[in-house]
């Protein structure tokens, strides 16, 4: 029985009264459902220390009124129905008072929505390709009785063997020359952002942020009583020079700037370095998704042209392994090392043990470069066949911003909300660059996404996209 019976010796009413009381809110609350088994008389007068009539009296009394039936040999089951008589809720009479930074945020996306026939979300990748034996495999060692040791509370930084593992793949994928100590693994990005604010920022503070740019980051530092101004973004990357006096802290995406998708040009990354020596900022730098580049040579990561310590490098795993895992790190300058992992044990203590231990496994294995690299080879083709149809088919509709990496990629024009409703209705999924914008969006256009759609239904989805704009021009 999927609720709680209890005896109140020292309450008003009968034990019989209590127990008829207590099923039959239980049963309108939907706490127990249509169908559901009650315990046989004998066992819940045992279980309460009643007599067996008492029970048997409410349950005669509760089947009297129609919310229980009993079968013969079989036992004692809530009516079919009886727990759809939902009783009215009466509305709570407190109303407490609310941060009132969470009332201005938008409501959670509808990114966990699913049944669309063209899924041009950006940032999925595809899970059909996933490897998800071998991942079995290392997460069942992980919990055998053996290694229970590994199931009790770890270090806030994250499992040592995953933040070695991490130090060697940022060094062979980014450049990157950190050591193990200045990981911190975190439930993906986002606690990442969370974990820079609390420790680096104060309420008030300035925060500099790309416009148009990736909304979640933002809103953490919303949140948290900052202020948070957006910059204008150009084909090199934020204008350094439009950050605003008295910023303490700008957020970039300078390998694959989210939404357009240009990379911050070398010189724009060296004068962003300067003005944070300039002016003693901090340069938040999410690297999200270069690993998956098809062209051209990588330009180096802010965090590698940073001899000060000012840089705080984030990326993470759910775009190159699957989002559920809510894996990544945080890579921070020295000075900030031990308030990071007190931040990070007061917040959660640690992230999932198992699954770091599994991760660390996959990447010593050799599991997670070869995925990366087979990935890679198959988003290159979805890349391709998105960017040949925006050039060959939406001319005059869309103007694609070149893009050499990632997962979207986004094209400049008239679009809408209105075709992106459109398209919704007809089972298409994509978002308008608009959607990322901070405040009077500065471009308008649309994000196609290829991470989570096959390469056969690219051609069908994006072309119902182009007859759409079509009729609206």
């Amino acid at each position: 029985m999927n609720t709680d019976v209890q005896i109140d010796t020292e309450a008003g009413g009968g034990r019989r009264d209590q127990i008829y009381r207590q099923l039959r809110a239980a049963i309108l609350d939907g706490r127990l459902t249509d169908g559901e088994p009650l315990p046989p008389t004998r066992e819940l007068a045992r279980r309460l220390s009643v007599s067996r009539n008492t029970v048997s009296s409410a349950y005669d009394l509760l089947a009297a009124e129609g919310f229980l039936r009993a079968r013969t040999g079989a036992g004692t089951f809530v009516r079919a129905g009886a727990a759809r008589q939902q009783r009215p809720r009466s509305e709570p009479r407190a109303r407490l008072t609310v941060n009132e930074a969470w009332d201005v945020l938008p409501p959670a996306p509808a990114a966990f929505e699913t049944s669309f026939d063209f899924d041009f979300r950006a940032g999925i990748p595809d899970l059909t390709r996933f490897p998800f034996d071998t991942w079995r495999r290392l997460s069942s060692e992980q919990l055998r009785a053996s290694n229970a040791e590994a199931l009790t509370y770890g270090d806030p930084a994250g499992d040592p063997a995953l933040r070695a593992a991490i130090t060697r793949h940022v060094s062979v994928s980014r450049g990157l020359t950190v050591d193990p100590d200045d990981v911190v693994v975190t439930n993906g990005a986002q606690q990442a952002f969370d974990l820079v604010a609390r420790v680096l920022l104060r309420p008030g503070d300035t925060v500099a942020v790309e416009n148009p740019g990736y909304p979640p980051p933002r809103m953490i530092f919303a949140a948290h009583g900052m202020r948070v101004v957006g910059v204008p973004v150009d084909a090199e990357g934020i204008v350094v020079d439009a950050i605003p006096a008295g910023t303490r802290l700008v957020f970039v995406t300078p390998s694959h700037q989210c939404p357009l998708g240009m990379a911050m040009s070398l010189e724009r990354r060296l004068e962003l370095i300067a003005w944070a020596r300039r002016v003693d900022g901090v340069i938040v730098e999410d690297d999200y998704d270069s690993e998956f580049r098809y062209g051209g040579r990588p330009l180096e990561p802010v965090h590698s042209l940073d001899d000060d310590g000012r840089v705080c490098y984030v990326s993470s795993f759910s775009k190159l392994l699957f989002p559920a895992l809510r894996l990544g790190f945080l890579i921070v300058p020295a000075s900030v090392r031990a308030p990071v992992r007190k931040a990070k044990q007061l917040t959660d203590w640690h992230s999932d043990g198992p699954s770091q231990a599994t991760l660390a496994r996959f990447m010593a294995d050799g599991g997670f470069a070869r995925h990366v690299k087979r990935m890679r080879r198959a988003y290159h083709e979805r890349h391709d066949l998105v960017a040949e149809i925006l050039r060959d088919e939406f001319d005059g509709l869309l103007t694609p911003v070149p893009s050499a990496a990632g997962l979207h990629i986004s094209a400049l024009g008239e679009a809408g909300d209105g075709v992106v409703r459109e398209a919704r209705a007809a089972g298409i999924r994509l978002y308008p660059v608009e959607s990322m914008a901070v405040g009077e969006p500065a471009a308008t256009g649309l994000i196609f996404g290829f991470g989570a759609i096959q390469p056969a239904r690219i051609g069908p989805g994006m072309r119902q996209v182009r007859d759409l704009l079509r009729k609206r021009g």
